[in-house]
């Protein structure tokens, strides 16, 4: 059974269409990257598929099952920009926030959800900054904090959000090595990522992203010039083998 698949997917904006009839299939534990230009529709299909945004039509199946937001089988790192950072709450509190979903929003956490949590902290090394208020943190340290929170969701699928946006070399290798652990326990990510050059090191499985899907598969097969051009337009510059840059308007 597959984690995540998506048929017919269409997203409207003011009766402007932003996806149209996306459809994709993704395997199991797989590091996936979701690749294209700005204003390409990667973030509005992550919240598509979490019901963040009302689909103007299709379908999304998570193992089989048509989603519901209070599945715990998925967690979700939005992008860094998108959060309330000055909300007065420290770290700790954040990542249990990722338990909501195991024990209700109405009781307490017990020990066992509080313990989960701080390991989840230890993991992206953030377990010294429990107390910490997250408006203290800085940009890749409250990253590590949301990363936490996901881990703590215990969750079978992720979607994240351009994690590695405006983190430091340090935060970044912290984040793959994370995302990697996660896929050899057997999890599915799927990531939002702009930065071409490290799309074959990080990635098992791309989806070529432009308002529609343009190609989805094995990096190393669907990752080609040729896909690349048809996804961007655009001028493509070949740095060096299998290091890309991509020179495209904002759309």
């Amino acid at each position: 059974m597959n984690p995540v698949k998506v048929e017919n997917l269409t997203v409207a904006y003011q009766k402007k269409p932003v996806l149209s009839d996306v459809n994709f299939i993704v395997p199991e534990g797989k590091l996936i990257g979701i690749i294209g230009p700005n204003g390409a529709g990667k973030s509005t299909l992550i919240k598509a598929v979490l019901g963040l945004i009302p689909k103007a039509s299709g379908d999304v199946e998570i193992y089989g099952k048509s989603y519901k937001p209070k599945d715990k089988v998925v967690g979700y790192v939005p992008q860094r920009g998108s959060v309330d950072w000055d909300f007065p709450t420290n770290a700790l509190d954040v990542v249990l926030m990722g338990r909501y979903g195991h024990i209700g929003w109405f009781r307490r956490p017990s020990k066992k959800d509080i313990d989960f949590a701080k390991e989840s902290l230890r993991k992206v090394g953030m377990e010294d900054f429990a107390d910490r208020q997250i408006s203290q943190l800085s940009g890749g340290q409250q990253q590590r904090v949301f990363l936490a929170r996901a881990l703590a969701q215990d969750a079978k699928v992720y979607f994240m959000d351009e994690p590695f946006v405006g983190v430091d070399a340090a935060t970044e290798r912290a984040i793959i090595e994370l995302l990697n652990d996660l896929k050899n326990q057997g999890k599915t990510v799927l990531v939002v990522h702009h930065d071409l050059q490290t799309v074959k090191d990080y990635f098992d499985h791309v989806i070529l992203l432009n308002e529609k899907v343009i190609a989805t598969g094995p990096t190393e097969e669907t990752f080609t010039i040729e896909n690349l051009h048809r996804t961007y337009g655009g001028k493509l510059a070949f740095l060096e083998k299998d290091q890309i840059m991509v020179e495209t308007k904002r759309r």
